[in-house]
């Protein structure tokens, strides 16, 4: 009897490389991991070796596929997901970039994006792409990447250079070269995408100096991205889904109808809610978005970024040297009564939705001689929730009122933040069986291609509750929010 076909998902994120193999059951059976260095080469910049994405990618594919065939399994495709708008810039007749990945947290083009403002473009990039002008979009980093590498603008404009997001430099790489393609979630947040006529944007295209010529070619989500070079993984499998990893998790979520919501707790949180057909232009600086993209018809979605959410617990570990492991945070969270009136507003490299502040920075506030490592590591935790919060206010402003939120991530192994996000929030929060569900909806796009995953209905059926999390009554809500919000405004620029 022949084993069945199994998916191998990637899932190249900000901080580690992944690759995961699914069976048609959803459980996965095989998994790999590996981190890669961060780079820092000056204040608010961020970069990324793309040699060291790359290699990091092609060792876990190969760990996860070995694990899974050791066991017997069969994969038959491969799903990719993402970590969304890093920018890389490389020759197309040598496949080298030309210079560090430039990542999404990244704040350089902070300027450029004031000037272009105080010019009156923001309107247009808003009506256009359903984003804001902030470095965090990959449009001016794109664009400084033409001006500030040698020879860069004349290459591109003689149509020797191919620009990406990270999905691109893979599907580039797996397929040696033979496919230059990203799918319209990633094309979504460049800041070069026209969200409701799917295409490239001659405008934007315009108002950023960048020629058209860079640019890969948009496709649907589940779709044809080709086949991997037989020699990297042993065999050629063919790619046949792409999506950023919010996108992705949004349907590893299965928020398949309107108004469902989730929120992925990694490096930064994303919070994201299905808007169906249309699109939905908020009020309060929300972004407009593309959920995904399938056979030709478009889900799009609201969605809020906090730029630091896992990465203030890395830092307390890293850089502090308070705790040792992540995990530690829940314990020492869990032995205070109350948070002895600190709060961490974690701007390392601005501050996110609803606020929109590329020069704010981080601050403690209400610190005292009593703090310690204990204090340090709740104020990191509440900032979580407080930011969540402030995103969900901003969308029961634009009228979307959530009933509850599904959550993933590595953060929400944390049961002390998962309560107090619920407190917090007024709201039931549900924990899958499946955390992994940036790669399970990667899966999921490469399987339904393949007829391993059937409808949004069959495939809703497998998701399972592992953990809910129910508000409580008895803390004093409105005194919490009330101390963040005038810690907040420490910090606006």
């Amino acid at each position: 009897m022949t084993d069945p076909a199994c998916i191998l998902a990637i899932d190249q994120g900000t901080t580690s490389s992944r690759a995961l193999v699914f069976d048609p059951d959803t459980a996965i059976v095989a998994a790999s991991q590996e981190e890669f260095p961060q780079s820092f080469p000056r204040p608010g910049w961020v970069e990324h070796d793309p040699e060291a994405i790359w290699q990091s990618t092609v060792s876990v594919c190969r760990s996860a596929l070995a694990a899974a065939e050791a066991q017997g399994r069969r994969v038959v495709a491969v799903g990719l997901t993402n970590q969304r708008e890093t920018t890389l810039l490389w020759d197309r007749r040598t496949g080298r970039p030309l210079h560090p990945a430039i990542v999404w947290q990244d704040r350089r083009t902070a300027e450029a994006c004031r000037e272009l403002a105080a010019e009156g473009f923001e309107p247009l990039v808003r009506k256009r792409t359903g984003l804001l002008l902030d470095p965090y979009f990959s449009a001016t980093k794109l664009a400084w990447l033409l001006e500030h590498v040698d020879g860069a603008a004349a290459a591109a404009a003689a149509g020797r250079l191919a620009f990406g997001t990270v999905d691109s430099f893979l599907v580039w790489r797996l397929t040696g070269g033979r496919v230059h393609a990203t799918d319209v979630t990633n094309a979504a947040r460049t800041m070069l995408f026209d969200i409701h006529r799917q295409c490239w944007d001659e405008d934007m295209l315009r108002v950023f100096g960048i020629p058209a010529g860079v640019l890969p070619e948009v496709r649907d989500c589940s779709a044809d991205y080709g086949a991997t070079e037989a020699g990297l993984l042993g065999r050629s499998l063919p790619i046949l889904g792409v999506a950023g990893d919010q996108h992705a998790a949004t349907l590893g979520q299965c928020c398949f109808e309107p108004g469902t919501m989730k929120c992925t707790y990694g490096t930064g949180a994303f919070l994201v809610v299905n808007t169906g057909a249309s699109p939905v232009e908020s009020q309060h600086r929300l972004l407009t978005t593309i959920a995904w993209r399938l056979d030709g018809r478009t889900c799009y979605a609201l969605e809020g970024a906090i730029f630091v959410a896992g990465a203030s617990v890395q830092w307390l570990r890293d850089q502090l040297h308070v705790i040792a492991t992540a995990a530690e945070t829940d314990g020492l969270a869990r032995g205070l009564e109350d948070n002895r009136g600190l709060y961490l507003v974690p701007a390392f490299s601005g501050l996110g939705a609803p606020w929109w502040d590329p020069e704010a920075r981080g601050a403690l506030v209400g610190l005292t001689r009593a703090c310690g490592p204990a204090e340090l590591a709740r104020a990191a935790l509440e900032s979580v929730a407080y930011q969540t919060h402030d995103l969900i206010a901003a969308m029961h402003e634009d009228g979307i009122a959530p009933t509850r939120l599904r959550v993933d991530g590595g953060m929400v192994a944390n049961e002390w933040l998962l309560q107090f996000l619920a407190d917090i929030l007024q709201l039931d929060v549900d924990r899958p069986v499946i955390m992994e569900t940036t790669a399970l909806g990667a899966a999921y796009l490469a399987g339904r291609r393949c007829g391993v995953f059937g409808s949004f209905e069959e495939f809703a059926a497998r998701w399972r509750l592992d953990a809910r999390f129910r508000p409580r009554g008895a803390m004093p809500r409105q005194a919490l929010l009330a101390g963040w919000r005038k810690a907040v405004q420490r910090v606006l620029s």
